[in-house]
């Protein structure tokens, strides 16, 4: 079995869905994690929050520094993702597929490289 990264990206200029949507959106996700989960591939899932919130730690001098807001400015940023563990990348594009028909947010699909 390999782990699959599923992130989901949000444009940054979209509007958010007004609170009917949202709630269709939300029941729409929760089954299809309930699918995943069912079939035994589901690891963890979540959506963050609004790039603004985000601190980022960089070096200056060779000290760790602290600065607000988003490391870079982006037309589209990762609104969420899920992990799957599943048999090959068929199996993850699946459950991704499944995931955007419920979101409609463009996804990409990553196989971990090393887990620690």
């Amino acid at each position: 079995m390999t782990r699959y990264l599923i992130s989901i990206f949000q444009p940054s200029a979209a509007t958010q869905p007004s609170a009917e949507e949202l709630t269709k959106i939300m029941a729409d996700v929760d089954a299809v994690n309930t699918e995943i989960k069912n079939a035994g591939a589901w690891v963890f899932a979540g959506g963050l929050d609004d790039p603004s919130t985000a601190t980022v730690v960089t070096t200056s001098n060779g000290e760790p520094v602290l600065i607000d807001g988003p490391y870079v400015e982006l037309k589209e940023y990762l609104g969420g993702f899920t992990l799957i563990d599943v048999d090959d990348l068929d199996a993850a594009l699946h459950w991704a597929r499944r995931l955007h028909g419920a979101i409609g947010l463009p996804m990409e699909v990553r196989p971990l490289y090393n887990e620690f």
